[in-house]
């Protein structure tokens, strides 16, 4: 690790420090288990500038992110879809990093396009001034003129120049903090910080290729082409490059912007349901969704009351089991079932097979029943998260990195709804699509797919028999060519392994589809 990784962290913490962002966060909240967070942000605060000490009010906490760097902007943008965590004031700062940055000079454009898409850039012409600049890329509206096919408004990303470089500085620092709290605090190493920073290193080396992110959009249009509410753009692929990307030119009203939405005449309780339902039905149906749906990025249809996504540089994936695990935990709240939400937490490995599924779920219990038949305006979502830092301490909950773009997902979208309508109840609104696509999984088609599924692990199985008997047959040659030594115990011992593990892959392969449910 650089000596340098250091130095940015150090400056880090004191801009963060000095600007007050220590301030957002309630110490007494936080468990026993964190008391030397407690204690360092104790000692931030030291630091604070008067005015932030005197009033309580965070007023530079924007620029100060801006500052430093695009992976530090991304935190913010969650934080300003939480005025329930960090305060009105703050969340409307912050609201500014998600599309209202500076933008990079103009006079820089031409020059990108024409070394990314040579001849073609001079198809997009009546470029325009930055309509969007965010940390990474900001966006242009041009027009398409084709040499053969129709002239059409699109929409032109552009990756700032140098932003690759500044990323990677962000993640050395923050794989340094990830390092020195795994080596030095015993208690986040259930938080598996290095592995988390991983994922948040492989999502940022994604979303600086906007290839991937027009793959993305094509992937998810194929999956949502027979959804009603939820509109994508479309990719113009002869102008897509490392650098640039270029897509159909959507229209709507910025699903932040309240005032437009009510004077537009938009149901803001049924855009909010669709924007939760919608991504519920990505994630748990198809298992691929946009992770960065902060406000900057989504708006309203008032012709349809649906919600127009842009903006797919962070995708999100997970697997059958994960989107059953996903299903099970809601619908668990949903149905207060939280015995079934505790074994899923066991199942899946975020809480140690040696704690008590009795006691896990009732301490569940505790975080579930205070929010059944209550609104989104009478939860405090701070409340409840420093109740979960307890009951994660409590029972040694393991982080789960592959589920980490879920969750912080899940707290964007929650956000984002929550704000449309104060009133949501969320489980009413997530019920329909969880409850549908758990019905459909006991049913028919669920049983076909999990039984494809098996017949698939016996089929691996089956296909590497052919090298673990050639390895035990080499293993039996070499036994009879070596059985005066004394070690023949030891090789028997081996060819009996091998050939004993090549059984009992067929075995379990075979075990696996006869035992399934309904089969």
């Amino acid at each position: 690790m650089l000596i340098s990784a250091y130095f940015r962290l150090l400056r880090a913490g004191y801009v963060l420090a000095r600007e007050g962002a220590l301030s957002i966060i309630s110490i007494d909240g936080l468990p026993p288990a964190l008391a030397p967070l407690r204690l360092g942000i104790w000692l931030g605060r030291l630091i604070e500038r008067p005015s932030v000490r005197q009033t309580g009010h965070v007023e530079r906490l924007n620029a100060a992110l801006n500052r430093l760097g695009p992976t530090y902007v991304k935190f913010g943008q969650t934080l300003a879809t939480r005025p329930d965590v960090v305060g009105v004031a703050v969340a409307q700062d912050l609201a500014g990093l998600q599309d209202r940055m500076a933008p990079f000079d103009p006079k820089l454009v031409p020059a990108i396009l024409t070394e990314a898409l040579g001849d073609k850039a001079a198809e997009l012409t009546q470029m325009s001034p930055p309509i969007a600049a965010a940390s990474i890329a900001q966006v242009h509206k041009a027009m398409l003129v084709p040499a053969e096919g129709l002239r059409r408004a699109v929409a032109v990303k552009l990756l700032r120049p140098g932003v690759e470089q500044r990323f990677r500085s962000d993640i050395e620092s923050f794989y340094a903090v990830a390092r020195l709290a795994d080596r030095f605090v015993r208690s986040t190493k259930r938080l598996r910080p290095i592995e988390v920073v991983e994922t948040l290193d492989r999502s940022a080396q994604l979303e600086l290729d906007l290839r991937l992110e027009a793959a993305a959009i094509s992937e998810m249009a194929e999956n949502i082409k027979d959804d009603t509410g939820f509109v994508i753009p479309t990719v113009s692929w002869d102008h897509v490059a490392h650098n640039v990307l270029t897509t159909s030119w959507v229209e709507g009203i910025p699903i932040r912007d309240h005032a437009a939405l009510d004077a537009a005449g938009v149901d803001r309780k049924a855009l909010a349901a669709t924007l939760l339902q919608s991504f519920l039905k990505h994630a748990i149906r198809d298992g691929f969704f946009h992770a960065d749906m902060h406000p900057g990025n989504l708006f309203a249809d008032p012709r349809s009351n649906g919600v127009i996504a842009v903006d797919f540089g962070i995708m999100g994936r997970i697997n059958r089991k994960e989107r059953r695990f996903l299903a099970d935990i809601l619908y668990g709240f949903i149905t207060r079932n939280y015995r079934l939400v505790a074994e899923r937490h066991f199942e899946i490995g975020y809480v140690p097979a040696n704690k008590s599924v009795e006691d896990f779920a009732l301490a569940i219990r505790s975080i579930g029943e205070p929010l059944h038949g209550r609104t989104a305006r009478d939860i405090s979502m701070a409340r409840v998260l420093g109740q979960l830092f307890a009951i994660t301490d409590l029972f040694d909950m393991q982080t789960r990195p592959e589920l980490v773009l879920l969750q912080k997902s899940m707290v964007l979208v929650e956000g984002v709804s929550r704000a449309l309508d104060p009133d949501l109840d969320i489980w009413t609104v997530a019920e329909p699509v969880v409850g549908d696509w758990l019905r459909k999984e006991a049913g028919p088609l669920g049983q076909i797919e999990t039984l494809t599924e098996h017949v698939k692990t016996a089929a691996t199985a089956a296909g590497r028999l052919p090298t673990i008997l050639a390895q035990a047959e080499l293993a039996l040659a070499d036994y009879h060519a070596n059985k005066h030594r004394r070690s023949d115990p030891l090789l028997r011992g081996a060819l009996l392994t091998l050939m004993g593990l090549a059984g009992l892959m067929l075995a379990i392969g075979l075990w696996r589809i006869i035992t399934l449910p309904g089969v």
